[in-house]
């Protein structure tokens, strides 16, 4: 992969002052550097960006609970088809194995249970009392393993009863959680709606420095990467520079923070989880210090994740109206974990 293109070409040349803002990550004009008015409105579109940027890390995770739920009812309505089938096999055999315990009892009332003795009282020879002892031993044992079976198949009905029972129970509770979750992702999509409004709303109010500073790419040029699974991510990960944001987005041109992470692991050949704060807990912790390319860098308490160019820089789909970008990698926020996926 490494000598694939990047599929963007670089953009026109920006404003001097534009492309030394555009080092930091979503807050990138100077303090002073615009009046008053266009600096209030920076800074709310910052606000309204990172609230939007929760609540679409909420609703994703919502939605990652009702996946897995989902999961739950699927499995418990397999294993209550399958509690079911054992169920039925279970009384059939139940059935037959009781017919034959009924049949070699009525044979016992009819003379069919023998002892030594009665069994050498009507014998005309040595050989008939054989004869009749091996038969009286078939009949013993017959009975026995009639009695066992039938022991054996009333226990594997009553278990698929209780199997079956429990199976129910658990999709229920999947069912019910399910409907539950419906809701929540339903009330929180609508309030992230709301709130993308109000970002873009903002975001038109920016004057014009401030908008080209936003929607700067940044550094566009070739990345050497390393071999391996975590050089193979990023790799992906800086070809998608220059794509622009989109909350929720899964590529392949728009992108939110943990989209881009998930979908370049997974051009990768490695599925991580798709919320921020799920890729927390993938692979292990490395320190700020052992940071090295293709590292998970996870921010603001788990709301945004990038992935490390090196141990100081990370490329990351910001928020609404910022492209993907490379970016210093204390930028983005207060540093949540830090995941080596592999290795």
């Amino acid at each position: 992969m490494a000598s694939q293109r990047l599929k963007h070409g670089v953009r026109g040349a920006i404003a001097a002052t534009a492309v030394a803002a555009a080092a930091v990550g979503v807050m990138p004009v100077p303090a002073g550097a615009q009046p008053n008015t266009a600096s209030d409105a920076l800074k709310r579109y910052n606000e309204l960006a990172e609230q939007a940027t929760k609540l679409n890390e909420e609703l994703l995770r919502a939605e990652e609970q009702r996946n897995a739920n989902q999961g739950l009812l699927d499995q418990a309505n397999a294993d209550l088809a399958q509690a079911a089938q054992a169920g039925d096999l279970a009384r059939q055999d139940e059935e037959t194995f009781r017919g034959q315990v009924d049949k070699l009892t009525e044979a016992s009332f009819e003379g069919a249970r023998f002892n030594q003795l009665s069994a050498l009282l009507v014998s005309d020879s040595q050989q008939d009392f054989l004869n009749r002892m091996s038969a009286l031993g078939v009949l013993a044992a017959d009975n026995g393993e009639a009695l066992n079976r039938l022991s054996g198949a009333v226990s594997a009905a009553d278990a698929a009863k209780t199997a079956a029972a429990d199976a129910q129970s658990r999709a229920q509770r999947a069912s019910d959680e399910s409907t539950k979750i419906a809701d929540d992702i339903k009330k929180r999509q609508n309030e992230l709606n709301g709130q993308i409004e109000e970002v873009r709303a903002q975001l038109n109010r920016l004057n014009a420095t401030e908008r080209r500073t936003l929607t700067d790419p940044g550094d566009r040029s070739q990345i050497a990467v390393p071999s391996g699974t975590a050089g193979r991510a990023l790799e992906f990960a800086l070809q998608q520079r220059g794509d622009m944001y989109l909350y929720g987005g899964n590529g392949p041109d728009r992108w939110d923070c943990s989209g881009l992470t998930t979908a370049a692991y997974a051009e990768a050949g490695v599925r991580i989880p798709r919320t921020s704060g799920g890729q927390a807990g993938v692979g292990r912790a490395v320190s700020r210090a052992e940071v090295t390319a293709g590292d998970l860098v996870v921010y603001n308490g788990g709301n945004h994740v990038g992935m490390a160019v090196d141990n100081a820089r990370v490329v990351h789909a910001a928020t609404e109206g910022v492209p993907v970008k490379i970016v210093p990698l204390e930028a983005p926020g207060s540093i949540y974990a830090i995941r080596r996926v592999e290795g």
